[in-house]
């Protein structure tokens, strides 16, 4: 039987780029390729790249020589391959270059530099197709670009404008992934509670009903799935404070990713942010009325051109009163392409460096104090891995995502797997963690048995 080709994978930049390569591997699975877990034993890598920030192209141009470097033959695909004489001035030799979701152009390369060999034995492509994440839990993009022209971001020209998907596509995929064993959905795109405007809130049927390609009724259906639904990069417009009832009452999970960037009113005109006009802090403050269990995690830029200490105060008094769960912050960086670059101000690197430093000193202040009002709870914890050397487990709360947030560490976890379901009672917190035991322990524990 002739052995199926390997296919090697670099997947770089954000979760919407991981969905991009679980698609081109699906695509390829169901062609009769296998794939390799190194270098050595794939036929051809392909690198998935991210082009958003100047410091991420320089990770993806070093990606691509190690790849080429260590196997020779490389294809190029993501954010990046819009530039694809940088590529090949850096990378003579690579094979193909294609961009963003350009899933067919990608697959056309290899097939043609490396077909596929016909073979009816191969293992079935799973339903839900190949994925890159743990068994339990898996990221679900429902549109793909941007409207928004925010000054210091070039996504618009590199993935195009909002593309939304149709909602029964969506609600299917989800099913799928339920199907499959998945616990949790990360609901993903570039701007998703902007989803379905571009088609017009158009319907489409979802199990025989008509449903309308709205932010609030996609909501509402995967609040039906009985899994955890987490919705990240929604901008904080109006119609946003219709799902806040979902969460306080356990539908989807109280957790908003909300890409604020900053909160100095010149700064986000500055910034040309959407939805800026919007008094946040108010709007926080009826959400968390709803849902006292919402967390917010948020990224901010510091030194953006123009920004003086007052508007990086004006910042520090907002973080502080608006008390942002998980905070993360980076220093401005100038992308190639992006309008900001033509503004004047320019922050020194000494000044972004120390008020990057103020601004992450105070965001470990909130989250430890936010977590310590937790210590005591029962809490549902979804677990990611398990360590039996030590007896512990390692999971999440409703509060954290995979990846970018914080963990709750269980002790005496005898038994316990990944991809399990844990009712934890909190015993202790520090900046960023919760620890506990398994409630049945606790409980044990406290009637000294």
């Amino acid at each position: 039987m002739t052995q199926a080709p390997k296919i090697g994978l670099v997947s770089l930049g954000c979760p919407k780029a991981l969905v991009d390569s679980e698609r081109i591997m699906t695509t390829l699975r169901a062609q009769g390729y296998a794939f390799s877990r190194d270098y050595a034993g794939a036929d051809i890598v392909l690198v998935n790249t991210c082009g958003f920030l100047d410091s991420a192209k320089k990770e993806s141009l070093e990606a691509i020589g190690e790849a080429l470097g260590e196997n020779g033959r490389v294809i190029v695909t993501g954010c990046l391959g819009v530039e694809e004489q940088m590529i090949r001035d850096a990378h003579p030799s690579v094979l193909a270059v294609t961009g963003p979701h350009q899933y067919e152009d990608v697959v056309n390369a290899v097939n043609a530099h490396l077909p596929p060999v016909p073979n009816r034995f191969v293992d079935l492509v799973p339903e839900a197709g190949l994925k890159l994440t743990p068994r339990h839990y898996a990221y679900m993009k429902i549109s793909e670009g941007c409207n928004n022209r925010c000054s210091f971001c070039i996504i618009p020209q590199i993935r195009g404008d909002l593309v939304s998907r149709p909602i029964a596509s969506v609600l299917y995929e989800a099913e799928r992934l339920v199907a499959t064993g998945v616990r949790e959905i990360m609901v993903i795109s570039q701007d998703t509670s902007a989803y379905g405007i571009d088609i017009k809130y158009a319907s489409s049927k979802f199990r025989g009903r008509d449903i309308e390609a709205r932010f609030q009724t996609l909501a509402e259906e995967m609040g039906r799935l009985g899994v955890w639904t987490r919705l990240h990069y929604v901008y904080p417009y109006p119609h946003v404070d219709g799902v806040i009832p979902l969460m306080a009452e356990g539908r989807i999970l109280p957790y908003l990713d909300i890409p604020f960037q900053h909160a100095s009113p010149a700064v986000l005109k500055a910034m040309r942010r959407p939805a800026n006009q919007v008094k946040t802090l108010d709007r926080i403050k009826s959400w968390r009325a709803v849902a006292p269990d919402l967390a917010i995690r948020s990224n901010f830029i510091v030194g953006f051109p123009g920004e003086t200490e007052e508007d990086f105060e004006f910042l520090l008094d907002w973080l502080e009163e608006a008390e942002i769960d998980r905070i993360g912050c980076f220093e401005y960086e100038p992308v190639t392409g992006a309008p900001a670059n033509e503004l004047d101000g320019l922050v020194p690197d000494e000044v972004k460096r120390e008020r990057y430093e103020r601004l992450m000193e105070l965001a470990q202040d909130i989250s430890a104090d936010k977590l310590g009002r937790k210590v005591g709870r029962t809490i549902d914890v979804l677990v990611d891995d398990v360590d039996p050397a030590t007896g512990r487990a390692i999971g999440r709360s409703q509060w954290d995502a995979p990846e970018i947030d914080g963990t709750v560490i269980v002790h005496e976890a005898d038994g316990i797997k990944p991809g399990d379901m844990v009712s934890v009672t909190v015993t202790d917190s520090d900046e960023y963690d919760l620890f506990g035991v398994p409630a049945e322990k606790a409980l044990d524990a406290a009637a000294g048995r």
